[in-house]
């Protein structure tokens, strides 16, 4: 992907802290995201398929068993469960539904309630359909593909330069491999990170510039929410302009990409989320994430619409993994979508709600210390091969 600044470029940018000089930024994504996707939009929503006990250390995650945080569990969700799930998210105007489990594989019998899930979801609805299933080989990948999924998210969380103080347990060189694995299959790729890890700005810069080698069709930017019994839960959240700085750089450095913010937007940027979308978002994370409350997804759509962007689906929404207009398909009208209608049976699909649904265990015993160097043994998650 062709970046539309200079490494050195961005670096400068990213000093910035005259908040009429990150405005001037802001328009210049701005026209960038414009020219790039007109006045499309890209709304996902997810549920947390399973949740809880992961082995690995991300120090971000309080799934992590090296975590002293309480625990938030439950088990594979049934095929059923994510279709009602996936409904409700529908109701609330999303045009894509991504199904997120835990750790770095699923075992054979988890693995196929994800395809039946998948299956289920593009029979039943009209939205785009994403997996976030940890690693994968080729032929994972392929079957994914076959039961409907058209998009694999798997992150690189930092820069590569930085990635051994967030993850010793899942090597980066694994994360790249299933991203490899991902496009020989066929699929399109989702990969992004988080930012405020206690990366340096220059990190920042290498991370959106290691991703725009990736050449993800879709890149998720999540902002730490600090939690406590975390590796970083006692870091300060940023500041909303300096979100609102890095949104926009990213923006230059991966014209090409569908941008989206994630976790912790809210905490982060409070009422600078509307400006965010102007900084060259394509679409949000919208209503709740996997362990945290969101917004409204009425909120989120009304900051788009502020803008003069189109919330609505395509009627083939289903069918078509991007939004963009790139492809010719989205000249012209975009027909209405009738949201209030969906609205209307949303009583039938609870909507993701970690508050409720996540069953918060605390853990028992000694929970071993964060390892402090890299693994030396190379991650093969469960069902590497299968």
């Amino acid at each position: 992907m062709a970046s539309l600044i200079s490494f050195e470029e961005a670096r400068e940018l990213g000093a910035l802290e005259d908040h009429d000089r990150i405005s001037d930024l802001v328009e210049r994504a701005w026209t960038v995201r414009q020219e790039r996707f007109g006045d499309s939009t890209d709304m996902c929503s997810l549920v947390n398929a399973k949740s809880g006990g992961c082995a690995e250390d991300c120090g971000f995650c309080a799934q992590s068993r090296y975590a002293e945080a309480d625990t938030p569990m439950h088990a594979m969700m049934e095929p059923e469960q994510i279709l009602e799930h996936a409904k409700a998210a529908e109701a609330a105007g999303a045009h894509r539904f991504c199904m997120v489990t835990q750790g770095q594989g699923l075992s054979k019998r988890d693995f196929s309630k994800i395809l039946e899930g998948a299956e289920l979801v593009a029979e039943h609805t009209n939205l785009k359909r994403c997996a976030s299933v940890g690693h994968m080989s080729v032929d994972r990948a392929k079957q994914l593909k076959q039961a409907g999924i058209q998009r694999v998210h798997h992150n690189v969380e930092t820069a590569r330069s930085y990635y051994d103080e967030v993850s010793t347990t899942v090597r980066y060189e694994g994360r790249t491999r299933t991203i490899d694995a991902v496009k020989e299959a066929g699929l399109e790729t989702c990969v992004g990170g988080i930012l405020n890890l206690g990366e340096s700005p220059r990190q920042r810069v290498e991370m959106a510039f290691e991703l725009a080698d990736v050449d993800p069709d879709s890149v998720p930017i999540n902002l730490l929410n600090p939690r406590t019994g975390t590796k970083f839960g006692d870091r300060e959240l940023m500041d909303p302009w300096e979100v609102i700085k890095w949104v926009a750089i990213f923006r230059l450095i991966l014209p090409d990409a569908l941008f989206r913010l994630c976790g912790g937007r809210v905490e982060n940027l409070g009422e600078l989320q509307p400006l965010a979308v102007r900084a060259g978002l394509n679409g949000v994370m919208m209503g709740n994430f996997l362990t945290t409350l969101g917004v409204e997804p009425e909120e989120d759509r009304r900051s788009f619409e502020e803008q003069g962007l189109n919330v609505a689906r395509q009627p083939d929404n289903g069918a078509n993994p991007r939004p963009d207009n790139r492809s010719g398909w989205l000249e012209g009208e975009t027909p209405a979508t009738p949201i209030d209608e969906l609205i209307d049976n949303q009583a039938e699909a609870n909507f993701w709600d970690p508050s409720t649904q996540l069953k918060v265990i605390k853990k028992k015993g000694r929970v071993p210390d964060y390892p402090d160097r890299p693994s030396d043994r190379e991650a093969q998650p469960a069902g590497w091969g299968d």
